[in-house]
């Protein structure tokens, strides 16, 4: 990467980012804000895939919500069927996706990009998703899996995964503007998820304006080992990236050069049918 951009990164510090505990505070004196209803959705917020099983301690930490508050967060979403706990740790229980389920399954964007998906995965034989970006993270939207094709990865609707190791995650993250892309690489954490994995922020920084460039993304066995995928972006009225859609397969079966001849012509379409669909 050359010295203007490594200099861009390297100039930019960690941005402050408010616990929820600041951000609750922030309302007080708001006399028509629930600070209890905020720290329980701050506590539900603070269990991620990596970290399932938190102690009250380790939910106090991520929040900065005291201890005690965490206590009874915990102790209604048990009463309520939200969570579990094994005496030590506490984890969340299926029921805790009916809070999103009715958003993601009548967003129009959901819904209007469900046939296109479907069309994807009848013509190329392979999973198909939409996604969004919600922090670090993308947000699966939409989905059409198919049952002649498995992979281990396997998100179902409301699953996320990290932006900077998934083709539509760097999409998504290419289409940021450029502050709010280098305080992501400033602040973010990259771990090499497998020996292909682009962990850096200078790899990184240069993969994106590379997305940007030529606007579809490529990722190798970078999230697993043996699962490829192409992604290509969804646009608004504006012309500006809303989501991104995928396709992915097994490294085996379908080859990087197949990915971009036969597979991103039919996705483009797609992309480009669905942005007019929605913006018409």
């Amino acid at each position: 990467m050359n010295d203007r951009l490594h200099n861009a990164v390297a100039s930019i510090a960690p941005p402050i980012v408010a616990s929820p505990a600041k951000r609750i505070q922030a309302f007080t004196g708001d006399p028509d804000f629930m600070s209890s209803l905020a720290r329980g959705l701050a506590v539900v917020q603070a269990f991620q895939e990596r970290k399932r099983h938190l102690t009250i301690a380790q939910i106090s930490h991520r929040t900065e919500i005291p201890r005690a508050a965490v206590r009874r967060c915990l102790y209604t979403l048990i009463k309520l069927g939200y969570a579990t706990t094994d005496g030590r740790t506490y984890s969340l229980l299926p029921k805790v996706l009916t809070l999103g389920h009715a958003y993601l399954s009548s967003t129009p964007l959901a819904v209007s990009a469900q046939p296109y998906l479907d069309r994807m995965s009848e013509q190329l034989h392979e999973a198909c998703n939409m996604a969004t970006l919600e922090g670090d993270d993308i947000l699966y939207i939409a989905r059409s899996a198919t049952t002649q094709r498995l992979i281990s990865v396997d998100l179902s609707v409301g699953g996320r995964l990290p932006a900077y190791c998934t083709s539509m995650g760097r999409i998504l993250l290419a289409a940021l503007d450029d502050v709010t892309l280098h305080e992501y690489l400033a602040h973010g954490e990259f771990q090499a998820k497998t020996s292909r994995t682009l962990h850096t922020r200078e790899a990184l920084l240069e993969c994106l304006q590379l997305v940007r460039e030529q606007g579809w993304c490529v990722v190798d066995q970078e999230l697993e080992q043996g699962l490829r995928s192409i992604a290509v972006p969804v646009y608004d009225a504006s012309g500006q990236v809303l989501a991104a859609l995928n396709v992915s397969t097994h490294a085996g079966r379908v080859t990087r050069t197949e990915l971009e001849q036969r597979f991103l012509p039919i996705m483009l379409n797609a992309s480009r049918e669905l942005s007019t669909q929605l913006f018409s």
